[in-house]
């Protein structure tokens, strides 16, 4: 194991600015802290910002229209894109502003040649908060020149978050595709050769995903050895593992013959339960199964009855087979 640098007290001959009162200004995790204390920034005042950042977004979508959706093209869905909003309409010469899950090059966001914008929902966070850091790209992308990328960036802690860029009374509806060629505008003669071969990579890589209509937030997908629904759902945690775990003991967690409740997600502070499907099972067939499960779910969650010695071991198995996403 490395040895560990001799800590040099604040107001030593260190080289480095020293700051004694007032706020400590951030800088890269891995640069040395302001504040004089010779150690890097990340471990030493950047650690509680860090730490409070973490503790404020435990739900970074909570009160954007669509919250399970945000969660859903966040983490399952791997191609999608969403007409966005904004509060006070668009700026002069942007024409549309538009969600996308992925970007070429994994690219924060895009300015287009004709002013549209392009804002990717799954770059890495770097200041722990996805809503601020989305509103910081989705800033910058409106004022980036057209024809042109977004860089990443350290995302200022004091930057505003998308609750306060997007309309909360606007719709968020979703439209998921087969592969990514929503990169590559149709008045667009051809691509970039450089994102030509990102679209092929990610087309080779994408899974086949479809939205359910009948219920909100549930997403069907196709893997080679069988299809599962993976559903995002709004309700707190204790009160829906209850629910399941009470249709769980009577089998009301099946959605047809060879389909099973197999666990569940934990992403961005709700609940995803998963499904095995067969591989005959298509999206369409999962329609009528859904909404029965919905209306037994809404039954379930109503109940405030104890639960009996079997529901509870069926919440026992729930719990063990929960994965936490973010």
């Amino acid at each position: 194991m490395a040895k560990k640098r001799p800590q040099t007290k604040a107001g030593s001959k260190t080289g480095q600015a020293q700051v004694t009162s007032g706020e400590i200004p951030v800088v890269g995790a891995r640069e040395p802290c302001p504040c004089g204390s010779g150690r890097r920034y990340k471990a030493c005042h950047g650690r509680a910002a860090a730490h409070a950042v973490t503790e404020l977004v435990q739900r970074p979508f909570e009160g954007l229209p669509g919250e399970c959706d945000w969660v859903a093209l966040r983490e399952l869905v791997p191609a999608a894109t969403v007409p966005l909003t904004l509060k006070g309409g668009l700026p002069e010469g942007v024409p549309s502003v538009t969600l996308a899950t992925v970007l070429p090059m994994a690219w924060p966001a895009l300015r287009r040649d004709d002013g549209s914008v392009l804002l990717a929902l799954q770059n890495d966070s770097t200041s722990g908060d996805l809503a601020r850091d989305l509103a910081d790209t989705l800033q910058r992308a409106l004022e980036t020149q057209p024809g042109n990328p977004v860089p990443p960036r350290r995302v200022p802690a004091e930057g505003p978050r998308l609750q306060e860029l997007l309309d909360a009374d606007a719709p968020f509806a979703p439209e998921v595709h087969s592969g990514f060629e929503f990169w590559i505008p149709q008045t667009t003669d051809g691509a970039d050769p450089e994102v030509a071969a990102s679209l092929e990579r990610a087309n080779a890589a994408a899974i086949p995903t479809v939205k359910l209509t009948g219920v909100d937030s549930a997403y069907w997908c196709e893997t080679p050895d069988k299809n599962h629904l993976r559903w995002v759902m709004p309700y707190p945690e204790e009160k829906l593992l209850d629910a399941l775990a009470r249709l769980q003991a009577g089998e009301g967690t099946s959605l047809g013959a060879d389909t099973r409740l197999v666990g569940s997600f934990r992403a961005h502070g709700l609940m995803v339960p998963v499904w095995d499907l067969p591989t005959s099972m298509t999206a369409e067939e999962c329609e009528k199964p859904a909404a029965a499960f919905a209306e037994r779910l809404a039954e379930a969650l109503a109940s405030d009855a104890p639960l009996t010695a079997e529901e509870r071991r069926a919440r026992g198995g729930l719990t063990n087979r929960q994965v936490t996403l973010s």
